[in-house]
């Protein structure tokens, strides 16, 4: 099943939120202390979304002249899933749903403060009116 119906609705939904995340005072300056550069991969729709930390910035597509520390590769639909909080990630992981490269552990450590985030999605799709989005299994 598709919930982002094309890369535009994605772009739409998702950098949006990631700036949210970042400009929240109880997230983002966890989040950004980290220092990783994160890139996410997104298939069906394809999309690239960078969330640079040390620029406190999130960039959408693809850049040749930034090297990430992390790269997660993912269908869309898993993604949408996560944020709702009905995806496991080391379950993800080991199933291949979703693929990572670098430096795992630290990405581990950034769950407890990503789960904050699960809330703030279902808040942010409902007055962005897209409540057709939120309850999916």
């Amino acid at each position: 099943m598709l919930y982002y119906k094309d890369t535009e609705q994605l772009y739409n939904i998702l950098v949006p939120f990631f700036n949210d995340l970042i400009n929240n005072p109880e997230i983002g300056p966890k989040v950004l202390a980290s220092g990783l550069i994160i890139k996410f991969i997104y298939h069906n729709p394809e999309a690239v979304i960078i969330v640079h930390c040390p620029n406190s910035e999130i960039i959408q597509g693809d850049r040749e002249d930034i090297k990430p520390d992390v790269m997660m590769s993912m269908n869309s639909d898993v993604a949408h899933r996560f944020w709702l909080g009905k995806v496991n990630l080391m379950a993800a992981l080991t199933k291949g749903d979703i693929r990572a490269k670098g430096p795992i552990p630290k990405i581990m450590k950034l769950l407890p403060i990503i789960k904050g985030a699960y809330a703030i999605y279902k808040d942010y799709l409902k007055e962005k009116g897209f409540e057709e989005l939120v309850n999916v299994e």
